[in-house]
């Protein structure tokens, strides 16, 4: 189904300092609300900014000779790409057109390298991003453009409410969508730097959108590392997952509302979402419940979780008690407590932190009509610094656990160690990273 393009522009809402986390990317940066107008070469109109200091990096691609020496080469990098172009569909003359001129934004290599700190617990981030103005701005962007919304839940089976959270979230309903050429950063972390090989499909893809009449070149800006649009695909996503929507004949999720709005709901269609499935739902645990059953390899159907006693708030039931779920404790066992469906897998598809996909299906219900949750996040929570969370996997893996890297991402394999190590240590095994599991190994608990 298509629907027609009239009536349904861009919602213009107030930048409210919207977070942008990187749907469908590798982790973008949102810089600022897209211009009103973008001069015709894109890439020329970078924001100013101070040199940026070369970045501090073990890994050879990032020492200031070789930044230096790929900074030198860009043109003939620029140049030995143009096969690769043709051969995927980019004419000889767009391509020639569209590079003429072109130089590397060398500032994005500090952002590259940039390693971020948690300086928020899922509690705090989750109702930094669920906030009021928010789920008041996504109500009237969703009334708004109530037909598309229909359409393309009728279409293609997906929470409409699930999509306009992604919306709100990743660009503030368009307000927050970057401000980087998105051809100029692609071909620069294409030719410059650790990730070339990552980047050179995004930037053919960027090279694509344009050259086939998509998505105006003036108007394909986005974050530093790519990521463009009111949902913010990568190229190679729009490539993968965009849809013509409302029937112009181009798939152009900057501009209009429909095809942003129907691509998204096709990616996550595509990541397994399933109709008439919730994401998920909050649950209050039993008294002497058995923290072991706290694993995402543990799937039951949503009635044995009941007959566990695990319940929802104020006894509501469960509609369909033969979805399986596992459960999540995103604050550990003095927090919120969620049975999670495939549908939250599908979100994660989006962008695979638990904590972004939580938010995403709590905002839906609240554009919805929901209410907030009823279980409170912990106040007393403090997340571990990066420099704390690499000295965790380390203490773990000398002990013997397999935690994978020790890079500070704390992820399913340093939960299980973390939970096995806390029932060892006469701890809650709850599988919570946290200052106490981190004091107890320091004390050769």
């Amino acid at each position: 189904m298509r629907v027609g393009a009239s009536g349904f522009g861009v919602l213009a809402i107030s930048l409210i300092g919207a977070l942008a986390l990187g749907a469908c990317s590798a982790g973008p940066d949102i810089t600022g609300a897209l211009p009103a107008a973008s001069p015709a070469r894109a890439y020329a109109a970078q924001p100013a900014a101070a040199p940026a200091a070369a970045p501090r990096s073990s890994h050879p691609a990032m020492t200031p000779q070789a930044l230096a020496r790929d900074e030198a080469n860009f043109p003939r990098c620029i140049a030995a790409l143009g096969t690769l172009a043709q051969q995927r569909g980019v004419s000889a003359a767009g391509f020639s057109r569209l590079t003429a001129g072109m130089t590397p934004d060398m500032s994005i290599m500090a952002k590259l390298e940039a390693q971020p700190e948690f300086t928020r617990t899922t509690g705090d981030y989750v109702q930094m991003l669920v906030a009021d103005s928010r789920i008041a701005k996504g109500r009237e962007a969703f009334a708004q453009n109530r037909a598309v919304f229909d359409a393309v839940g009728r279409t293609y089976g997906v929470d409409p409410y699930v999509v306009a959270a992604i919306w709100g979230i990743e660009t503030n309903y368009g307000a927050a969508r970057g401000s980087y050429s998105v051809l100029n950063a692609t071909a620069t972390l294409a030719c410059v730097g650790r990730r070339q090989a990552y980047f050179r499909d995004e930037f053919i893809a960027a090279l694509q959108i344009v050259d086939r009449g998509d998505i105006p070149e003036s108007h394909l800006r986005g974050s530093w590392a790519g990521a463009f649009g009111l949902t913010q695909f990568m190229p190679t996503a729009f490539q993968r997952d965009a849809v013509d929507f409302d029937g112009d004949g181009h798939r152009n999720i900057v501009d209009s509302v429909a095809d942003a709005m129907a691509s998204t709901a096709n990616k996550l269609r595509r990541g397994g979402w399933v109709a008439g499935k919730s994401w998920g739902y909050e649950v209050v645990l039993p008294r002497g419940f058995n923290y072991l059953l706290a694993d995402k390899s543990v799937k039951k159907p949503l009635h044995e979780w009941a007959a566990l006693r695990v319940r929802r708030p104020e006894a509501r039931a469960f509609p369909r008690g033969s979805d399986t779920a596992y459960l999540l404790l995103p604050a550990g066992a003095n927090g919120p407590a969620f049975l999670m469906t495939d549908n939250f897998k599908a979100i994660l598809s989006y962008n695979p932190a638990d904590s972004y996909a939580l938010a995403i299906g709590h905002l839906a219900d609240r554009l919805r009509g929901g209410d907030a949750f009823v279980q409170q996040w912990p106040t007393d929570q403090k997340p571990l610094s990066r420099s704390e969370r690499v000295e965790l996997q380390q203490r773990l893996a000398s002990r013997g656990y397999d935690v994978g890297a020790t890079d500070g991402v704390l992820g399913q394999k340093t939960r299980v160690a973390v939970r096995d190590f806390q029932m060892r240590a006469g701890l809650l095994p709850d599988g919570l990273p946290s200052g106490e599991v981190l004091e107890r190994m320091r004390a050769g608990s």
